[in-house]
């Protein structure tokens, strides 16, 4: 590995792994030559496919459990169902940890699927007519990145300090007057003609056949802070298993795939 993990992000989560450090075995320790890793289905599934294949190659077994919403992946770790997860960005786990008081942390940088916004009855968002209806993720994490990604886009302006607690009752200045509907992220794509314009995850963008980098109206800007990573519990945070499996992800070679399958859709950030 080519350089530390370091800092993921200021304020959200401190890491001290690197793929290369020093390893301890806790009481608990994953086996070293088998780990079980929770995914969504779709574009982190592509990517683990991958993942494993390169982690075979280090006497790493990567199995995988795909699942079909943002819930269950931190649920089956902490239930021990699963070993690790790859899916979600920090701040969606630094809430779910608030939430749950689940003790989870993250171990790697993986890839940023920037939210992009999509229609099918629009082709510029200079066309948004007065009292238009906008789709966004009903989640609180992505409901947030969703309001961010409007007021980048220049749609609205959300109250000053509201930050990470942002809601639709903190949007201060909508000039167009436009309706937001808050709808389970998984479904808003499939919902794209019940609305204008709506705000939709990369990975549900891929599984209905949009592509971010050529069909969005507005896509989230490469400085945004929700990259992905892998997350484990914190008492296997330094077992082996999980370094060989942060090491295989942060691999040129799947980087290479990513680049190659998602053709800037999806971007490494390792």
């Amino acid at each position: 590995m080519k350089k530390a993990l370091g800092l993921l992000a200021s304020g959200f989560l401190a890491l001290a792994l690197t793929a290369c450090g020093g390893s301890q075995t806790s009481s608990t320790a994953i086996n070293e030559k088998k780990i079980v890793v929770g995914v969504t289905s779709g574009l982190h599934e592509q990517i683990l496919e991958k993942v494993k294949e390169v982690a075979a190659k280090d006497g790493l077994e990567v199995e995988l459990k795909v699942f079909s919403d943002f819930q269950m992946p931190n649920i089956a770790l902490v239930e021990k169902e699963i070993d690790a997860n790859s899916y979600q960005s920090i701040p969606f786990l630094e809430t779910y940890k608030k939430e749950h008081k689940a003790d989870l942390v993250g171990v790697g940088q993986t890839v940023l699927n920037p939210m992009g916004m999509y229609s099918k009855k629009i082709k510029s968002l200079d066309e948004l007519k007065e009292g238009d209806k906008l789709g966004l993720p009903s989640d609180p994490t992505n409901s947030v990145r969703a309001l961010m990604l409007f007021q980048s886009a220049g749609l609205i302006k959300l109250k000053d300090g509201v930050g990470d607690e942002a809601t639709v009752l903190d949007i201060a200045e909508n000039p167009r007057k436009l309706q937001f509907v808050e709808l389970d992220a998984a479904q808003i794509a499939k919902q794209l003609d019940d609305l204008t314009a709506a705000a939709i995850n990369t990975s549900y963008a891929i599984k209905n056949n949009l592509k971010p980098g050529k069909d969005s109206l507005f896509l989230e800007q490469k400085e945004s802070k929700h990259h992905n990573i892998i997350v484990v519990r914190s008492e296997n945070k330094d077992d082996v298993a999980v370094q060989k499996l942060v090491k295989a992800y942060q691999n040129d070679e799947v980087k290479k795939f990513v680049e190659d399958t998602f053709e800037g859709s999806v971007i490494p950030v390792w």
